[in-house]
């Protein structure tokens, strides 16, 4: 047991909770991974690694990654910054641009990593409500604020905003730095990135965890003016200069490279997505319009927490939070088509015998 006279000058913050990790063979649709492998490059990549070079430390610039991601997203070198994960890369964010004393402002629905950084870094927040529909209320942006960080689609919602919503918010809030955090924007539609050109003030977040099949390796990353890049880096290199693995970096360039693979991936998980969800609303649940890779459902009949036991209990995995407004939802990642195909007969079963 701590002492009372130590408890009082260790840092305290709620942690993050992430997805339960089976060890067991089940059907896993709760942590909202790529169902599908990587590029073939990928294990090209790795096949070819010499495997003394991991007795070198690797390259802090991320010369290789930000290389490909430059000419991927058609920007200057100088306006990527690469990190493990874009946890790592939002956590550097909070810890570089939030420091006014003023509110950083988030929904009070969504990534629930924002509020566990500002806890940590001692950051003040306000959390504007989603409206009923869950959606983002953009005219709740428009206020004294140390910053503003959203995802988009919005998680755990899956709703996504066209670029004219981002472009009001980061228009009226030229002199706060506003985060878009698009985790999820290769399944959705276009990405702010196209607006970095016009604001100064916009920083766009990505990951290889979801549309690259690259969650184990952590790689993520932001796209801004070189500013505020240049920012970054002087936070990272004097926090840890040596981030990313010489191996994360290699098959991080690998993935990006292979256009036409991730293009098919996307397209599967899309359709896939489309046919579960035509499916669980046969069978009475209702959702949001998902433009993620996972969905957001509840069933008018039955109780969620309930649901999501008696899956448990055939080996499959989804999410559900016991939380005030989403505590009868159920997000469910799109796996591959056997996988949504066991989770639908399992659902289908649960509510017909209930019936009975």
């Amino acid at each position: 047991m701590i002492r009372q006279e130590l408890l009082k000058n260790i840092r305290k913050v709620e942690p993050y909770v992430p997805g339960e990790q089976p060890r067991e063979k089940a059907v896993k649709l709760n942590t909202n991974e790529n169902p599908y492998p990587p590029s073939p490059e990928v294990r090209k990549v790795l096949d070819t690694i010499d495997t003394d070079d991991f007795r070198l430390y690797p390259d802090p610039a991320s010369g290789e990654l930000v290389k490909a991601l430059s000419g991927y997203h058609n920007v200057g070198e100088d306006q990527i910054f690469a990190g493990v994960g874009s946890d790592d890369v939002l956590a550097l964010c909070f810890l570089t641009f939030f420091n006014s004393g003023r509110p950083v402002l988030f929904p009070d629905i969504t990534y629930s990593f924002y509020k566990v950084w500002a806890q940590l870094y001692r950051i003040p927040y306000v959390c504007p409500k989603l409206d009923g529909e869950f959606r983002i209320v953009k005219e709740d942006y428009c206020r004294e604020n140390g910053g503003i960080i959203f995802p988009n689609p919005n998680a755990p919602t899956a709703i996504y905003e066209e670029l004219d919503f981002v472009e009001y918010i980061l228009s009226r809030n030229r002199d706060s730095i506003v985060i878009v955090d698009e985790a999820y924007v290769d399944f959705a539609g276009r990405s702010a990135t196209e607006l970095i050109g016009r604001y100064d003030n916009l920083i766009v977040t990505q990951t290889f965890s979801k549309s690259r099949s690259l969650a184990g390796m952590r790689i993520g990353y932001a796209v801004s003016n070189p500013g505020l890049i240049r920012c970054l880096n002087d936070v990272k290199y004097s926090f840890n200069s040596y981030t990313m693995s010489r191996a994360a970096l290699a098959c991080g360039a690998a993935a990006v490279r292979d256009k036409e693979y991730f293009e098919e991936n996307i397209r599967k998980i899309k359709e896939t997505r489309e046919w579960a969800a035509a499916e669980l609303k046969e069978l009475g649940f209702v959702m949001t319009d998902s433009r993620a890779n996972f969905l957001f459902v509840r069933h008018p009949e039955h109780d969620a927490g309930k649901l999501f036991d008696q899956l448990r209990a055939e080996d499959i995995y989804v999410r559900h939070w016991n939380e005030e407004r989403i505590g009868q939802y159920l997000r469910i990642t799109v796996g591959t088509e056997d996988e949504m195909h066991a989770l639908t007969d399992a659902l289908k079963k649960l509510v017909t015998d209930s019936r009975q």
